[in-house]
């Protein structure tokens, strides 16, 4: 019984490397995926920029990430439309401070 030689042509070979460039590519993409920080949860509100909706005296609403959140704000009472800093999330409560113009010119 004589074995036959398997010819490999030009489009088998072209096909081959796509397949290990493709599957390269995706085994980086999922590493990586790994690798990124989680950008959801309490965490990561604390330390971001809201706009009051109402006044906050102490208690009112605030636009955060795109969602009207209540708010209560630490100190004194902060206008309406007035840039505020998320210090804490209590619940689904956040605790916000007047955002300072210090900051701002840094």
């Amino acid at each position: 019984m004589e074995i036959t030689p398997v010819e490999i042509t030009g489009p088998i070979i072209i096909a081959i490397i796509f397949a290990i460039a493709f599957s390269v590519f995706v085994i980086y993409a999922i590493v990586k995926s790994q690798k990124r920080k989680l950008a959801t949860g309490k965490e990561d509100m604390v330390g971001k920029v809201a706009i009051t909706q109402t006044i906050l005296n102490p208690k009112g609403t605030v636009l955060a990430e795109g969602e009207l959140w209540k708010a209560l704000a630490e100190g004194s009472k902060i206008k309406a439309n007035e840039e505020v800093t998320i210090t804490k999330v209590e619940g689904l409560e956040l605790v916000v401070t007047k955002k300072s113009r210090e900051k701002e010119n840094k």
